[in-house]
């Protein structure tokens, strides 16, 4: 069973979605991934999200956009860490999905990324998923570091052109 599950509302967010697949993979996380829709399939939606905490996964990542509430009723459904992206579309370019992300009743929280925050996401459930695992704690120390270096470079390319030297 995978450790992460990717649930996104429509298949039109899977073009913000695959960062998160992909920075899972970085860090050597098992993954699935999958559209479902709180509105439009909720029994299929509450069946998987109840499958997937039974079998053994750890953290679910849901995407929506508009004022869709994925990621809220999926953590209704189950106890695992939801980690809710809002998808910037709509009117509103996002920030329907976003209130509807973190505007949770006490008792059933949701934590929440920025709009189309999906690498984020995908770090938070790695961080999550390291309270257990030393390897993975490793691995996002040199995460951090590699952060930390690039950008101590780029202040020393900037100080280089400010100087009129070459970086």
């Amino acid at each position: 069973m995978a450790a992460v599950g990717i649930v996104m509302g429509s298949d039109s967010d899977y073009g913000v979605m695959e960062e998160a697949a992909r920075t899972l993979e970085e860090f050597g996380v098992d993954y699935e991934m999958k559209v479902s829709s709180a509105h439009r399939t909720l029994g299929r939606t509450v069946a998987w999200a109840e499958t997937f905490a039974a079998g053994g996964g750890q953290v679910i990542i849901a995407a929506a956009g508009m004022a869709a509430h994925l990621a809220g009723m999926i953590a209704g459904a189950v106890t695992l860490p939801v980690v809710g992206v809002p998808i910037q579309s709509g009117a509103l370019s996002g920030v329907d999905a976003l209130y509807s992300t973190v505007q949770m009743p006490p008792g059933i929280p949701v934590a929440a990324v920025s709009v189309n925050g999906a690498k984020n996401a995908a770090l938070l459930a790695v961080q999550i998923l390291a309270v257990g695992d030393p390897k993975l704690r490793a691995a996002l120390a040199a995460y951090r570091a590699a952060l930390a270096a690039g950008v101590e470079a780029k202040d020393r390319a900037l100080a280089a052109r400010r100087n009129g030297e070459k970086p």
